[in-house]
């Protein structure tokens, strides 16, 4: 019988190739490189965040503090697995983060978000307005300019300030 516990940990190295394998699970989720994640699960594994079920990974959230100011959590990515959906682990998973000691200088959340993906709309809306905080947007990277035509233009969203 399958638990349907889902236990939130802090990324390891051996992640790195799961995580590569639940990106590609995750349509419309840019793959990284293998190597890629094999960094975010180990360099930024203070800012980020694995979730399993049965010793699978179903969910991961990876992030980075920003490195021009100490007050901004940089989110990079955040997958959840089919099976994992519509139980809110988006959500949890990005509260996790927030909650621990080493991010209470973080004012401020930053991300990039296509205009097609409504599935990160939703889940950055819906926390800015469970932290009581603002959430502005902006064209960061274009599609032309940035991209080549080759990727849509990535919206910044800036959520912020909380406490």
């Amino acid at each position: 019988m399958m638990s349907d516990v889902i236990t939130l940990r802090k990324p390891k190295a051996e992640d790195g190739m799961d995580l590569f394998e639940l990106v590609e699970r995750c349509p419309p989720l840019d793959p990284n490189s293998s190597y890629c994640n094999l960094l975010h699960c180990s360099h930024f594994a203070e800012t980020g965040v694995a979730a399993t079920r049965n010793d699978r990974l179903v969910g991961f959230v990876s992030g980075y503090l920003k490195p021009s100011t100490s007050d901004v959590w940089f989110v990079w990515q955040v997958a959840v697995d089919a099976e994992a959906r519509g139980c809110g682990l988006a959500k949890r998973m990005l509260k996790s983060v927030l909650e621990r000691q080493n991010l209470t200088n973080v004012k401020y959340i930053e991300t990039t978000i296509t205009l097609d993906n409504k599935a990160s709309w939703g889940l950055f809306k819906s926390l800015a307005k469970e932290l009581n905080a603002a959430i502005e947007e902006e064209p960061f990277f274009d599609e032309q300019k940035h991209f080549k035509g080759k990727h849509n233009t990535e919206y910044l969203v800036r959520i912020g300030p909380f406490s």
